[in-house]
């Protein structure tokens, strides 16, 4: 029997006619067109670098490569790093004519002197082709800090901030002795340091505190070295050794399973065959520009996450990788900025800041005006003050100048309405919750425990004195760096998760790293695995397991020289770490 028909209903159609650029074309607008962050990274996970078909990756046409000196082009030379460029212009002379020396005289007098002054603060590893945006903070520092020793100025006050951030022990004292020439040519060089040995050459030492943040902001001790490590400060007493960190007991075996990778060759490394004792905290050390963050960041990293989660990375060459079946998760803690605008802080970043807006909501006084949620949000219209939208501050672009932040004139910084703040918790504003110190906040919401566990992780990793509203531009690579670790402590572990850290003890003091150490030791006990990629002797001495690369940095580096407990690695001669290390066992 059939339905009977409705003759009122009417059936339309309708066309849509769409554009559609196309995959590639999409992403490729994402990475090259003016987009946010999130979405440049997004596009930057479809991306990857190749060298060009017709040059091959040297950058000049075939017309420019026909010329060449001793049996060399151009981009042959610029791929040398600088001990071996040095080499070659060294003997240079005795390849050319009598009258090609006389013209090449004062180039290659030049040469020699701009390489030595490279060479001197430890860039020997580097070749003259790298690309700058793949140089490190402490590498492009050094850098310019070689360009001002090659100029020769008088008079000059230079201000460096950490300039031994990725530098060997070994190559420390190539930097002071640069700093020194600086200084002893008529200039004067400040340097804001953490490093032991920096701070006993110097001259004098301004000691800041007593402790961080809204504690500290006082000269509380200054004098020169051999008087300032006779004084009562936490700094002074590290210097003098009688605080120190202290070397553990018993070094863990490990739980019998490794990740066990072979084979690697990206870059500098030679076949590298790599093994990670599971449930250790493993330390990967080496003097600097010899693969460390190769064999780690850009092999072992991306292996595991493709492993995990499908990830569009694509890891170095290597043969073969074993064990991923003993672990379920991977995370990588770096120093980049947990946010790049004023908006970002550590509250929204580790999502507590969603806990306490949920609080606001619920006093009486929000339902009673019924106040939602998203009324405590400085990213939502309607509680927000409309006027910064909730920045607090208002961007000032400048013509000749890099662009600036002000203060709102209508919210005051506060970045909420007048009705918005009106609501209190313990007398308290949403604003000035935002305008806490961490230390102060774990007290404040101590019960209510959705919010203090999260907080409380961020007190525990040092971070006490930052405030939760902190503009995330504000903080330091290494705070950061903690926030990020913080966050990944707040979630629930199975103990077999994969934790690794590129120099975490960068922009940190003696105590900090302590403090730093404690948690991370702390996280291996669980049952968890830390691989930790450092120079830092606080960290190498204190670690289950040292794989030490070397011998040397750039092509004469990229094998692993030594590995075993820090005891066994500083009595292996062929390791330069473990010559220092040996001093800091004693």
């Amino acid at each position: 029997m059939k339905p009977k028909e409705n003759k009122d209903r009417k059936s339309t159609n309708t066309h849509w006619s769409l554009t559609f650029d196309g995959v590639m074309n999409q992403i490729n607008k994402s990475f090259t067109e003016e987009s946010s962050d999130a979405i440049r990274n997004w596009a930057q996970n479809y991306i990857s670098e190749i060298d060009c078909n017709e040059c091959g990756g040297t950058r000049l046409k075939k017309d420019s490569l026909w010329f060449k000196l001793d049996n060399k082009n151009i981009a042959e030379i610029a791929h040398l790093d600088l001990n071996e460029l040095q080499d070659w212009i060294n003997q240079l002379d005795k390849k050319l004519t009598k009258n090609q020396n006389i013209i090449a005289k004062d180039i290659l007098k030049e040469l020699q002197d701009r390489i030595g002054f490279l060479l001197n603060v430890g860039l020997n590893y580097l070749n003259i082709n790298r690309p700058t945006g793949s140089l490190s903070g402490g590498e492009s520092q050094r850098i310019r800090l070689a360009t001002q020793i090659g100029s020769q100025l008088q008079g000059i006050t230079y201000i460096l901030d950490e300039p031994s951030i990725g530098l060997h022990q070994r190559d420390n004292h190539r930097l002071i002795t640069a700093l020194r020439n600086l200084a002893e040519i008529g200039n004067t060089v400040i340097v804001v340091e953490h490093d032991k040995d920096i701070m006993l050459a110097s001259d004098y030492i301004l000691d800041f505190g007593p402790r961080a943040g809204l504690h500290g902001g006082e000269v509380i001790a200054q004098g020169e070295p051999k008087n300032f490590i006779k004084q009562n400060t936490t700094t002074a007493k590290y210097l003098c050794n009688k605080l120190s960190i202290e070397i553990p007991k018993i070094r863990r075996k490990g739980n019998g399973n490794f990740i066990k990778l072979k084979g690697a060759s990206g870059h500098n490394l030679q076949q590298v065959n790599l093994e990670i004792p599971l449930g250790t905290f493993t330390c990967i050390s080496g003097v600097s520009g010899s693969g460390k963050s190769t064999l780690i960041n850009d092999t072992l990293y991306p292996i595991l996450n493709q492993h995990l989660y499908r990830s569009p990375f694509n890891p170095m060459p290597y043969k073969s990788v074993e064990g991923l079946d003993f672990i379920d998760k991977v995370i990588e803690i770096d120093q980049s900025p947990i946010g790049r605008t004023p908006r970002s802080n550590p509250a929204t970043y580790i999502g507590v800041f969603d806990k306490i807006r949920d609080l606001y909501a619920n006093i009486p006084e929000a339902k009673i005006r019924g106040y939602k949620v998203g009324r405590f949000s400085f990213n939502v219209i309607g509680g927000r003050c409309e006027e910064c939208q909730g920045g607090g501050m208002k961007l000032i672009e400048m013509n000749f100048l890099p662009d600036v932040y002000v203060e709102c004139t209508k919210c005051l910084g506060k970045r909420y309405n007048r009705e918005t703040l009106e609501i209190k918790y313990k007398g308290k504003s949403i604003y000035d919750v935002l305008e806490m110190s961490v230390e102060d906040a774990v007290h404040f919401f101590e019960h209510i425990p959705t919010v203090y566990n999260k907080i409380k992780m961020m007190y525990d990793v040092g971070l006490g004195y930052i405030k939760l509203g902190q503009a995330a531009t504000t903080l330091s690579g290494g705070e950061a760096q903690r926030v990020k670790l913080s966050e990944e402590l707040g979630k629930r572990d199975t103990g077999k998760t994969i934790y690794i850290l590129d120099e975490p003890t960068t922009g940190l003091h003696f105590e900090d790293i302590r403090v730093l150490l404690d948690v991370l030791q702390k996280l291996v006990d669980k049952g968890n695995t830390i691989v930790v990629i450092e120079h830092n002797l606080d960290v190498i001495k204190v670690a289950d397991y040292v794989v030490d690369l070397g011998p040397e940095g750039g092509r004469g580096g990229g094998q692993i020289v030594a590995t075993g407990t820090p005891e066994e690695v500083a009595k292996n001669k062929k390791s330069i770490t473990g010559e220092f290390l040996k001093l800091e066992l004693k």
